[in-house]
């Protein structure tokens, strides 16, 4: 059974926190939604499945503490998170994944929907070296079943993100 998906161009008003910032910077994106399946085992899978993109071209946003720091990583849903490459990117000597339920508050989202884009706290962010590879890249737009579609360069530098070798295969 396909799942709906609908794309839409320079969302402006309404939207998330990361579709608003994205619309308020004038930065070109497309947004795609799809009806979310709850007992899909994996968030950025079920992303690319929906969208029929690559899931080297689908990546997840993770917050991990890094000596007392949350910290953003951006790594590609086909794979998982180097720890110890994510700390060593931002100057760091250990790193963990962070408590859930306090990324979902200082990010203002919800675990599967927690977007690199419009956080209520600017975190250190990292993007994994591989988006750069790609034209374009999709990252959750602010809740499940919601992606945003834009250039690696645009996140990394609305972000001020780090690119880096922290994602692993």
């Amino acid at each position: 059974m396909a799942k709906k998906q609908k794309k839409q161009q320079h969302q402006s008003s309404g939207g998330t926190p990361a579709t608003v910032a994205l619309t308020s910077a004038g930065v070109p994106h497309t947004v795609h939604s799809y009806d979310h399946d709850p007992s899909h085992p994996s968030y950025g899978e079920e992303a690319a499945e929906a969208m029929g993109v690559s899931p080297e071209r689908v990546f997840k946003t993770l917050v991990a503490d890094v000596d007392g720091t949350l910290t953003v990583a951006v790594v590609p849903v086909a794979g998982s998170l180097d720890l110890k490459a994510l700390a060593a990117a931002v100057g760091g000597k250990r790193a963990a994944m962070a408590d859930p339920t306090l990324a979902e508050r200082t990010t203002g989202y919800v675990r599967g929907g927690i977007s690199p884009l419009g956080q209520r706290k600017k975190l250190p962010t990292v993007l994994d070296e591989s988006a750069a590879a790609h034209p374009t890249i999709c990252v959750s737009a602010g809740r499940r079943g919601l992606e945003v579609e834009l250039s690696p360069e645009s996140l990394a530098a609305l972000t001020e993100a780090v690119l880096a070798p922290i994602g692993r295969a």
